[in-house]
């Protein structure tokens, strides 16, 4: 079945906010269940944040979206797998077009308590800038990672 990464459509909406909810529950159950954040939310969120302000790439296998790249200039707003189809390389194919699109530099937030996500970026050459706490309402701990083509030349 062939794969492609190609530009976010709006017939993708529901797949993609499905399958962002669902990563961040696999990824952080407590956190998730700690917020009662809801899909209906997550679907009001996507719509009137990340599809107005993030250039969306959606990698897809036999018509179906099973992960996506959202960023802002080189900011990686955020990267999700299907929960369903973690460890394929669907992970390493987004970062691969991240870089694709960002050669030099990149960075991103992750919560502290996304041990999949912080794994995955440390592993692909990540480096940890510095701990923080993400915004309201959530007001979590979280990690700024930055990815240079040259680390000499930040």
């Amino acid at each position: 079945m062939q794969s492609i990464i190609r530009l976010y459509k709006p017939e993708d909406f529901e797949d993609i906010t499905r399958l962002w909810f669902e990563a961040e529950t696999a990824a952080m159950p407590k956190l998730m269940a700690r917020m009662g954040h809801k899909l209906e939310e997550a679907r009001e969120y996507f719509l009137k944040a990340v599809v107005v302000e993030d250039q969306i790439w959606v990698y897809e296998r036999g018509g179906t979206p099973l992960g996506f790249l959202a960023i802002q200039g080189e900011f990686i707003d955020r990267l999700y797998v299907d929960p369903a189809y973690h460890r394929q390389g669907i992970g390493q194919a987004l970062l691969m077009k991240a870089r694709e699109l960002l050669p030099k530099h990149m960075w991103l937030y992750t919560h502290v308590a996304n041990k999949m996500a912080r794994s995955f970026f440390e592993k692909n050459g990540f480096a940890l800038e510095k701990f923080g706490v993400s915004p309201e309402p959530e007001s979590e701990p979280d990690v700024e990672y930055h990815w240079w083509a040259n680390p000499l030349h930040k």
